[in-house]
C-alpha cells in the first residue's frame, strides 16, 4: 500500500489482473489503519462480504462481479457445460453471503448472463468477457453515483445542513458514494454544506467511515450519536436528510442500515425532506413492499462487546441485532436515482425511471 495516499485516493474495490485477485480496503480496520487485502478464493471473498470488510450495496456488487470472475478463472475445464455448472455453484455460494443488499444478486446475475448468452464461445473467450463485464459494472457505478450526486444537488442550496446515516459514501461505492455524492459535488462547487453524520450503532459506519472520509475531503462534518438526531433537527441545523439504501421495493419502501426508519420519522416530525439515494440496480421491482424484504440478523456480540475492552452487557442477555430496517414510502420525500428523482406514487415513478433507462440503452 502507498502510505502517501489518502483514503479517497484508494480504490474501494479493484481487480489485480496480474495476481487474478480482488483487492479491497479492509473497512473493519478503518479509520485507524488503511489496509489493502487480496481475495483469491471463494471463502475469502464470501468472508469479506459477510464480515463487512467490503460493504455498501454498490461496492458489494462490484466485489461480487470481480469475485466471481476470479473464481471462474480457477475452473479447470474447457467444457462449456462443466464450466457453467461449477460457475453456478460458486455464484450460489457468494450470493448467500448477505441476503438484504440486492446488488449482490444483481451483479452475480449479470455475470451469469455473460456465460449463458455465449454457449458457443470457448471458455477462454467467456473468461475475457466476464472480466470486461465486471470492469463495466465498476465503471457504470462511478457514472451512476456522479449522476445521483447531480440530481441530489438540485434538492439543496449552498450552506444547507445535511444529515446522513450509516455510510453511503465513496467507501460504499467505486467513487463519490450515493448519499454523499451531492455533498462531494457541492464541495467542488463551494457550497459549504454543514454535514451531521450519525455514528450508526452498532457497527459505527457513520463514525468510522462517513466522518472519516468527509473529514479527509475537507467537508464541514460533525459526528453525532444516533440519539442526537432529534436535537440537531429541532435546533434547525438540518435542512435535508440524504441516506443510501440496500433494496428498494416496488412501492417505494426502502431497506437501509438499522436506524434509518427512525431518522425518517424524526424528519417527518420536523418537516425536513428525507431523500433516499438509490441506483436503479438497487430497485427491486419483484419485491412488492418492504414487508417482503429479508432482513439480515447479525451476531449479538456486535452489540455487547465488539468495540469494548470488556463486555458491556451481562452474560446470557438476549440481543436483537437486525442489520437493516425498512422505511415506509410515506416517509420518503424522493428517491434519487441516476435517471432523476422519483416521487410518490413510486410505482408510476419507477415505470418512468426505467423507461428512461431503457431509452438510454437502445
Amino acid at each position: 500500500m502507498n502510505e502517501e495516499k489518502g483514503i479517497l485516493d484508494q480504490e474501494t474495490v479493484a481487480l489485480d489482473e496480474e495476481a487474478v485477485a480482488v483487492v479491497i480496503i479492509d473497512q473493519t480496520k478503518l479509520p485507524g489503519k488503511t489496509e489493502l487485502i487480496r481475495l483469491r478464493n471463494a471463502q475469502e471473498i464470501w468472508d469479506a462480504i459477510y464480515l463487512l470488510k467490503v460493504r455498501g450495496a454498490p461496492a458489494i456488487g462490484v466485489a461480487a462481479a470481480f469475485g466471481i470472475y476470479v473464481l471462474a478463472e480457477q475452473i479447470g475445464t474447457k467444457d462449456y457445460d462443466a464450466f457453467l455448472s461449477e460457475f453456478r455453484k460458486q455464484k450460489a455460494y457468494l450470493d448467500s453471503a448477505r441476503p438484504t443488499a440486492v446488488n449482490l444478486s444483481w451483479a452475480l446475475n449479470r455475470m451469469e448472463g455473460v456465460v449463458t448468452s455465449h454457449p458457443k464461445e470457448s471458455v477462454k473467450e467467456i473468461l475475457r468477457l466476464l472480466k470486461k463485464e465486471a470492469q463495466d459494472i465498476k465503471e457504470e457505478d462511478i457514472r451512476v453515483c456522479r449522476s445521483i450526486g447531480e440530481y441530489g444537488l438540485g434538492l439543496v442550496k449552498p450552506g444547507d445542513g445535511i444529515l446522513t446515516h450509516c455510510n453511503a459514501g465513496q467507501l460504499a461505492t467505486s467513487r463519490y458514494g450515493t448519499a454523499t455524492a451531492p455533498i462531494y459535488l457541492g464541495q467542488e462547487k463551494g457550497y459549504h454544506f454543514r454535514v451531521f453524520a450519525d455514528e450508526t450503532r452498532p457497527l459505527l459506519q457513520g463514525a468510522r467511515l462517513t466522518a472519516y472520509e468527509l473529514h479527509s475531503a475537507g467537508v464541514d462534518v460533525t459526528l453525532i450519536c444516533d440519539n442526537m438526531a432529534s436535537m440537531v433537527m429541532k435546533n434547525g441545523w438540518v435542512n435535508a436528510v440524504f441516506v443510501g439504501c440496500d433494496r428498494v421495493a416496488a412501492n417505494g419502501d426502502v431497506a437501509n442500515k438499522i436506524g434509518t426508519s427512525g431518522v425518517a420519522v424524526l424528519a417527518s416530525h420536523y418537516h425536513i425532506p428525507f431523500y433516499v439515494c438509490a441506483p436503479t440496480s438497487t430497485i427491486d421491482l419483484s419485491t412488492s413492499t418492504g414487508a417482503e424484504i429479508c432482513i439480515e440478523q447479525r451476531p449479538g456480540e456486535e452489540v455487547t462487546q465488539m468495540w469494548y475492552k470488556e463486555r458491556m452487557a451481562p452474560e446470557g442477555v438476549k440481543v436483537f441485532n437486525p442489520a437493516f430496517d425498512v422505511t415506509d414510502h410515506g416517509l420518503i420525500s424522493g428517491i434519487v436515482t441516476e435517471y432523476g428523482v422519483a416521487r410518490a406514487p413510486y410505482e408510476k415513478a419507477f415505470r418512468e425511471i426505467f423507461r428512461k433507462k431503457e431509452g438510454t440503452q437502445e
